[in-house]
């Protein structure tokens, strides 16, 4: 990017800072029009799945101008334009109450999805981000002057063993951060569809996969992963060990959640009785698990839950659920217990979003004796993942917490994902009070509504729970795919408003046209006031009057 082009879109998001009302930053003047490049390689659907639904039946209703979304269709269905839908990639950028304060191309490793970990070291802060086969380690401590540091790259065909998600937190007994880093078999690229005859060899070599379903623990001296110290490991299957493969299970799924001291939260499925998935590319139903981390050199198991029909001899239970039999939902967890606070400070109760079999509250006041208290069979909404995030970071205060799922098909090509302000005071009877506000685009984009942008579009999570800072009590900042960052202020649950958002363009034509995920992920330094937003074409800084000033420095 040339230095003029930066000058423009930090002035003119400035200004959109500044008088808080929405501002279009447009894409270079000489950039040629680039047509959207169609998918329409539609997988081969096995019996029993939902049919695919008429152009008449969804889109944007020409007496109102507002979309209907599908009730119910087919996962993974390639690209699906609607009449309206835009015929080229919008180059353009949207901002109310934001500023971008820098760009940074060199953060990008997937156009599809990454994860994100800080930790700060001898005065400086650090950012890990990495996907399944690459890494990128950045000195953060300005967000402007960005620097990489290491990374590795070992690519998708490589048999060397998978980069998994992690936390790195501060051990109080080592005098020492360490790791807990998760590791799963592959859930994209190999197979496609379970149901058909032709998958089942795919669905063995799964299964014989060489890697460790489960989670290792590192001392770490350095910020770069090649040099840090493994000191233990521990597959979830309670019969495997660590030396032994294959193991039985899906290993551990995204963010494990470790406060440094002596309780880890992970999901997973723990053997291969967890499979009463629908999800056609995908082999397990995710349980939800608590382990001991006392001695980091010896984990010890502590208990484990699972909604009752996730595993094989539970099939009337599972049969109860609509979803069961069209080959679409997403069924357990994807994502750890959600925890507002660390059991050993008084910790009593996790949040758990179960996907097509609903939202949970535990107890885990004894992480050993974990057991749930209440639930709500939230509304289908198939294909996409129903239930994937609860965002907790409001509910010591209020008594609320906030549930979604997140898109799966591009062109809203799906039900709308919905978010959920849930009350949880009665931990037993759990209620659903509202959904936070759909985005919309600013009256002078080229679009009345977010689905003829292209790409998915929904949220995806508000972050993650191991954020440095202490979240705000007034705003909620989701990452949004074709709607960027949105940020809602819930300071009055029960009317909910959006106050601001960053939407970037959809592509960066230069790096890649993959337009289907574009704004997949935030990570917000809420000790910083600096919202991350992490795209198909690399990462902005991005901050906000809302938030407050932010800080290009770690002084407090």
């Amino acid at each position: 990017m040339n230095r003029s082009l930066i000058s423009t879109l930090l002035a003119a998001s400035l200004a959109a800072c500044a008088t808080a009302q929405p501002v279009i930053i447009p894409g270079p003047a000489d950039a040629p029009r680039i047509p959207v490049k169609e998918n329409l390689d539609e997988p081969k659907r096995a019996p029993g799945e939902p049919a695919h639904v008429d152009a008449s039946q969804y889109g944007l209703d020409p007496a109102t101008g507002k979309f209907k979304h599908p009730a119910e269709v087919p996962a993974i269905p390639g690209t699906r334009p609607i009449k309206g839908s835009l015929d080229y990639l919008d180059q353009n950028a949207y901002l109310e109450n934001t500023k971008i304060e820098a760009y940074q191309a060199q953060m990008f490793i997937s156009p599809y999805h990454s994860w994100q970990t800080t930790v700060d070291m001898d005065g400086r802060r650090y950012m890990i981000q990495h996907e399944k086969t690459i890494y990128k380690v950045f000195d953060i401590t300005d967000p402007r002057a960005v620097t990489q540091i290491a990374a590795k790259d070992w690519g998708w065909t490589s048999k060397e063993h998978p980069f998994g998600p992690l936390t790195i937190q501060w051990n109080e007994s080592l005098k020492k951060n360490i790791a807990v880093q998760c590791y799963e078999v592959t859930r994209f690229g190999i197979l496609k569809n379970k149901y058909l005859p032709e998958e089942q060899s795919k669905i063995a070599s799964i299964k014989n996969a060489q890697l460790l379903r489960g989670f290792r623990v590192f001392e770490i001296d350095s910020p770069d992963p090649a040099k840090w110290k493994k000191i233990s490991e521990l597959p979830l299957d309670a019969y495997g060990s660590a030396d032994k493969m294959p193991q039985q299970g899906s290993g551990c799924g995204d963010i494990p959640v470790y406060w440094g001291g002596k309780y880890l939260f992970v999901s997973g499925a723990p053997d291969d009785t967890f499979v009463n998935q629908e999800y056609p590319n995908y082999l397990y139903n995710q349980a939800q698990m608590a382990f001991d981390l006392s001695d980091p050199y010896k984990p010890k198991r502590l208990a484990t839950w699972w909604v009752p029909g996730s595993r094989l001899g539970e099939e009337e239970e599972y049969k109860k659920n609509p979803r069961v039999g069209k080959k679409t939902a997403w069924m357990g967890a994807r994502m750890p217990l959600f925890i507002p606070k660390d059991p050993e400070k008084g910790g009593k109760y996790g949040y758990a979003a179960m996907g097509g079999m609903g939202f949970h509250v535990m107890d885990i006041s004894d992480p050993a004796k974990m057991r749930p208290l209440g639930k709500i069979d939230m509304p289908v909404s198939q294909a996409g993942t129903e239930g994937d995030n609860i965002d907790v970071t409001k509910v010591e205060k209020t008594g609320i917490v906030y549930y979604s799922g997140y898109p799966l098909n591009d062109d809203c090509y799906e039900p709308y994902k919905e978010i959920y302000s849930i009350d949880v005071k009665d931990p037993a009877n759990p209620k659903i009070i509202n959904t936070l506000p759909r985005p919309t685009p600013p009256k002078a984009a080229p679009f009345t509504d977010y689905c003829q942008r292209r790409g998915s579009f929904g949220p995806k999570r508000s972050g993650y729970w191991h954020q440095p800072g202490t979240p705000s009590d007034k705003y909620l900042i989701y990452a949004f795919y074709n709607a960027g960052a949105q940020i809602y202020d819930v300071s009055n649950p029960a009317a909910p408003k959006i106050a601001g958002y960053f939407v970037p363009k959809t592509v960066d034509p230069k790096m890649n046209l993959s337009f289907g995920d574009q704004t997949h992920g935030v990570f917000i330094e809420w000790d910083r006031n600096i919202i991350w937003v992490f795209t198909n074409h690399g990462a902005y800084a991005v901050s906000s009057s809302l938030l407050g000033a932010p800080k290009f420095d770690l002084k407090k």
